[in-house]
């Protein structure tokens, strides 16, 4: 398979520039690596871009995560291998990948409320902005028909 062209953050100088910037923001939120990870795995997953399902599964095994909640990942809500932490922003990861699927608000009180117990505001900020930017990632590769295990840089 090959992409039918070139990343266009790469096209674009400036374009990855702007992502350097929010993945720096990201990582100053204190948003655990592996949270990180596996919601960005889950949007990946809902969105079909695999390319981004690769990458996230490839940093998660390097990483050290069990097989187990590898694989569970996609059926998180039915698996014992999440923390309340991570199921909460798994489902917050959900919601707002699946805007058009919802008929009411992207993100319904309740759950803001159940994420909001388990992150500060500056670890908060961190997952929205992982989830708005797998978002944009799963959208430019699956447009561009990036294939799993580009390296990219």
């Amino acid at each position: 398979m090959q992409a039918r062209m070139k990343n266009p953050a790469f096209v674009l100088p400036d374009g990855i520039k702007g992502i350097g910037t929010l993945f720096k923001a990201i990582n100053d939120g204190g948003l655990s690596q592996e949270i990180q990870e596996i919601v960005g795995l889950r949007a990946s997953q809902i969105n079909g871009c695999g390319a981004c399902v690769h990458g996230h599964t490839e940093n998660l095994v390097k990483a050290g995560t069990s097989t187990e909640r590898l694989a569970a990942v996609a059926a998180w809500r039915d698996a014992p291998f999440f923390t309340d932490a991570e199921r909460a922003a798994l489902a917050l990861t959900e919601s707002v990948t699946r805007l058009a699927d919802r008929s009411t608000e992207s993100v319904p009180d309740e759950l803001w409320d159940e994420v909001a117990d388990h992150f500060d505001e500056r670890e908060l900020s961190a997952l929205i902005l992982v989830i708005g930017v797998t978002n944009m990632f799963n959208r430019i590769n699956t447009t561009i028909k990036e294939p799993a295990g580009t390296k990219w840089g």
